[in-house]
C-alpha cells in the first residue's frame, strides 16, 4: 500500500469518478429526452427537444472535466479517511431519513432522525433528546397541518391515530 491509499483516495480518482457518474446522468437525460421527442411538432417543440441539449451540455462539460482530471496528477489527496468517515456519519443516516419518509411518515421519520443526532452525534442527554424529536415533530404538526392547512406525508401511526 502506497502512503496515500493508507491516507485516503486520491483527488484525481474522485474526478474521473463523478466525471463518469455526470456524463451518465447525461446520457439518461438525452435517452429520455429521445422517447419524448426532440423534434419540433405542429405546436412547436416537443417535450424532449430542450432537455436534450441540456442533457448534450452535461455530457459534453463532463468529458472535459474527465479530460482535465486525466491529465492532471499533482499527487493531492481529496480527504483523509476519517474525514470521510464524518460526512457518511452525516449522509448514510439522512439518505436513510429521506428514503423513509414514504414508508413511515414525516412526523415518526424526523423522530428518530432526530433523536439519532442528538444521541448519537451530539451526546445529548436522553431525557433533552426525547423532549426535542417528539416537539419538533408535534410543533411542526401543528404549525402546518392546524394553523396553515397543509397536509404533509403520513405513514400508518398518523393513519392510526387518525391525524
Amino acid at each position: 500500500m502506497t502512503e496515500r491509499s493508507e491516507r485516503g483516495p486520491a483527488h484525481k480518482t474522485l474526478e474521473i469518478g463523478m466525471a463518469l457518474l455526470i456524463g451518465v446522468f447525461g446520457l439518461v437525460v438525452i435517452l429520455g429526452s429521445l422517447k419524448a421527442g426532440i423534434n419540433w411538432g405542429a405546436e412547436g417543440p416537443r417535450a424532449g427537444f430542450f432537455p436534450f441539449y441540456i442533457g448534450a451540455a452535461i455530457v459534453v462539460a463532463s468529458a472535459i472535466n474527465l479530460w482535465h482530471a486525466q491529465r492532471d496528477d499533482d499527487g493531492r489527496l481529496f480527504a483523509e479517511w476519517g474525514q470521510l468517515r464524518q460526512v457518511m456519519s452525516v449522509v448514510v443516516p439522512t439518505a436513510i431519513y429521506v428514503g423513509s419518509m414514504p414508508f413511515i411518515g414525516l412526523y415518526v421519520a424526523s423522530m428518530v432522525f432526530i433523536a439519532w443526532f442528538m444521541r448519537w452525534l451530539g451526546g445529548y442527554r436522553w431525557l433533552t433528546t426525547i423532549a426535542v424529536a417528539v416537539g419538533m415533530p408535534v410543533l411542526t404538526y401543528l404549525v402546518f397541518e392546524r394553523w396553515f392547512l397543509v397536509p404533509l406525508p403520513k405513514g400508518p401511526l398518523e393513519e392510526w391515530l387518525g391525524l
